[in-house]
């Protein structure tokens, strides 16, 4: 009986509150609705500032044109610059087979161009000298970035010479000419831009993205092999760690074993 008492004064005192509670909730919604109109002022100076940052941006880059332009007729002047300076890559190092890196000796020049609007999307270009691989002498992957949140990927359609492409994702072989399984060779890359799911769609942009982000601003820390490889060797460490940690437990664990010999 006690429990039933206790109840209906705790109802009691909510319908005297009744009124004091709807004052509350006036005073709550008026409050919300001043900070929701708070934000919408800080979203439009967000979205004002992103403006202002692009065209920052798209200015910069006619500056850096030229800039580029004349960085680029001095790396053709050193041998094999592009070359060294992917196989000292932590990351794209990884991505070029023995034949593609004898391909990348006719590599002369790399160039990464954002469309006008900058937020629109951007370029990646490889300039090769004549060389007995293939017809182009430019090969561009362009990345374009769609409204609805999609990348739209368009490639260069390699035109391999004879003995020299890949089909269906096996070497052609013709007078001992050797090329590698597609899926194991850089150019296989400019063939990738139909994907069948997002992880696909992840892994080439992300391939790009170190190029675009990473190798194009200072080519020359990686061709002097001065980079900071920390970042890249993050999986390697914590691995070594578990190894380490795996060993000394190990240890710990012959010790006891010793001791109950002992014992």
């Amino acid at each position: 009986m006690g429990v039933d008492k206790g109840k209906k004064q705790k109802v009691g005192e909510v319908k005297e509150e009744n009124g004091g509670t709807e004052h509350i909730d006036r005073e709550l919604v008026l409050s919300i609705e001043k900070l929701q109109e708070i934000q919408d002022e800080l979203e439009k100076i967000n979205e004002e500032a992103s403006e202002k940052v692009l065209e920052v941006e798209q200015k910069y880059n006619k500056i850096r044109k030229p800039v580029y332009d004349k960085r680029n007729d001095i790396i053709k002047t050193i041998p094999d610059f592009w070359l060294t300076a992917f196989m000292s890559h932590p990351a794209l190092s990884e991505l070029l087979t023995e034949e593609d890196q004898k391909i990348f000796k006719y590599l002369s020049n790399l160039e990464v161009k954002d469309c006008e609007d900058v937020k629109s999307g951007y370029s990646i270009a490889f300039h090769f000298k004549p060389n007995p691989y293939f017809e182009d002498t430019r090969l561009t992957k362009t990345f374009t970035f769609l409204e609805e949140g999609t990348t739209k990927i368009t490639a260069t359609s390699i035109k391999w010479k004879e003995g020299m492409g890949i089909s269906n994702g096996v070497a052609e072989e013709k007078k001992g000419n050797k090329r590698s399984h597609a899926e194991e060779s850089f150019f296989s890359w400019f063939s990738d831009t139909q994907h069948s799911g997002d992880i696909d769609e992840i892994q080439d942009e992300q391939v790009a993205e170190i190029i675009k982000d990473d190798l194009w601003p200072n080519p020359l820390t990686y061709f002097n092999n001065e980079a900071d490889e920390e970042e890249f060797e993050m999986v390697d460490e914590d691995d070594e760690d578990k190894d380490s940690d795996g060993s000394e437990n190990d240890d710990d664990q012959d010790d006891e074993d010793d001791d109950g010999e002992e014992d």
